[in-house]
């Protein structure tokens, strides 16, 4: 009979020790016959599931052009071959005619009854979010799906806490990575991948009436890219507010959150650290495997580049990963606990229901702004006035 595992589940170096022969399948949503699955892989002993795309396809309650989906999906199968991998698989639906080689088509429900538009229409004057996680590494004790785990967490409690202004997708669990070489299991989407599918995305939600975004991410090598798609979003768009802000507890209440409670010095929540080891004690104990913490805090910083919950200084940079940890962690997650965590949690997700009830109030006032005929929207060119010579 064959096993099943779901791939986010495991530590990179479980990712490591895999055989390289193991098939490993990207699939579009869930709900497909997995006796089928086995039959058109022939029987394995093993097969590894990476986390399902919730959305994208046709009839999957959000569409994107198919040519960009297929890129981002091309994309991740590249990260696992080039990890040595030899049978990566999408599994796709039958109506589907993406441009991918070792693809699988199965009957899917989606076919016979299209998924509900995401969001509903009758959510048009909520705050849209959008939580974008990813799937990498996270040293020897958490698995490679701790940002989208814990990205999920804080969209969830922002719509508990607020569910008249804000409305979430489902959480997206991959992102971008410029750093995958050194460590097993990391993927990446591709920068300008990425970019073109939220651009995609807002496109379409636009077109169907909605007007605020918000794209919050659990991975910090997405942000910038949300940046471009954010700046092109309010270019293209030019009656939305579209916004993004640096991960979590990034904000005033965030380090002060941090500060208070925080035991390890600067450099001691980098990456699988104190912080995100505390959430994950608090979300997913299950996952997190604290007898194999390797405390790393020897970051080669500068007074303009260090590590910490996120880099400091003037500098930005990328070099290698593996030139200031051997183990895929920077930081003490040694010191994590799940109180901690909790506290953490919460705090992140009153920090992100002020930016929600922010962009209501900015995309509010603009349109007032706007509607009153300010400057250019009243459809005059204004001319500068000419001034007496002295």
């Amino acid at each position: 009979m064959t096993n099943f595992f779901a791939f986010d589940e495991l530590t990179w170096p479980e990712v490591e020790e895999l055989a390289r022969n193991t098939p490993l399948v990207i699939p579009l949503g869930t709900g497909y016959a997995m006796g089928r699955l086995v039959e058109a892989l022939g029987n394995p002993e093993r097969i590894g599931l990476l986390p399902p795309l919730p959305f994208g396809w046709r009839a999957s309650g959000i569409s994107v052009p198919e040519n960009l989906l297929s890129a981002v999906l091309q994309n991740l199968s590249n990260s696992l071959k080039e990890d040595g991998f030899t049978s990566v698989w999408y599994l796709i639906p039958q109506n589907l005619e993406l441009e991918l080689n070792n693809r699988i088509t199965l009957p899917h429900p989606s076919q016979f009854r299209p998924a509900p538009a995401l969001p509903a229409d009758a959510d048009r004057s909520k705050v849209v979010l959008i939580p974008i996680g990813h799937t990498e590494q996270h040293g020897f004790h958490l698995p490679l799906s701790t940002d989208t785990l814990i990205i999920e967490a804080i969209a969830q409690g922002m719509v508990t806490q607020i569910p008249h202004q804000a409305v979430s997708l489902p959480v997206w669990p991959y992102g971008v990575s410029t750093h995958r070489q050194a460590f097993a299991g990391t993927l990446n989407c591709g920068g300008r991948a990425f970019e073109d599918l939220w651009l995609a995305v807002i496109d379409h939600l636009v077109g169907r009436g909605f007007d605020q975004f918000y794209l919050i991410s659990g991975h910090g090598g997405n942000c910038s890219f949300l940046v471009n798609v954010i700046k092109y979003a309010g270019e293209r768009h030019r009656r939305i507010f579209c916004a993004t802000a640096w991960l979590y507890l990034s904000g005033k209440e965030g380090a002060e959150a941090i500060s208070r409670l925080r035991q390890s010095p600067i450099g001691g929540m980098g990456h699988a650290g104190e912080l995100e080891t505390s959430l994950m004690l608090h979300l997913r104990p299950d996952l997190t495997r604290m007898e194999l913490v390797v405390d790393e805090t020897d970051f080669i910083a500068t007074p303009n580049y260090y590590m910490d919950w996120y880099e400091g200084g003037a500098l930005i940079a990328n070099p290698p990963w593996d030139d200031d940890t051997a183990t895929g962690a920077y930081g003490a997650g040694s010191l994590a606990n799940a109180e901690k965590g909790k506290q953490w949690l919460e705090a992140a997700i009153r920090e992100k229901v002020c930016h929600v009830q922010e962009i209501q109030e900015q995309h509010r006032r603009r349109e007032q702004r706007r509607n009153a005929g300010y400057g250019l929207w009243s459809g005059e060119k204004l001319k500068p006035k000419k001034t007496p010579d002295n």
